[in-house]
């Protein structure tokens, strides 16, 4: 298999590096770590390979993350779902 987008990678660089930069490892930064991770990914396959990255900024990132937080806010399954 070839991934041409590179989002597994950046995914990873995301997760790892926000994890790097926390200090920490509790629950709580591994959210956090889930959405940065996700946040970088979707800058990479809006254009190919790292075209994308090269032009990206802090505060591009921060916006996203922002909606990716509200995104992944949820009430858990009612009673009536399996």
């Amino acid at each position: 298999m070839i991934d041409p987008t590179g989002a597994g990678d950046t995914f990873a660089g995301g997760f790892l590096g926000l994890l790097d930069r926390l200090g920490s490892e509790d629950i709580e930064s591994l959210k956090q770590a889930v959405v940065m991770g996700s946040t970088i990914a979707s800058f990479t396959v809006e254009q190919f390979s790292l075209d994308r990255l090269r032009n990206l900024t802090l505060g591009e990132v921060r916006e996203r993350f922002a909606g990716f937080r509200q995104l992944t806010r949820f009430d858990e399954l009612s009673g009536s779902v399996g």
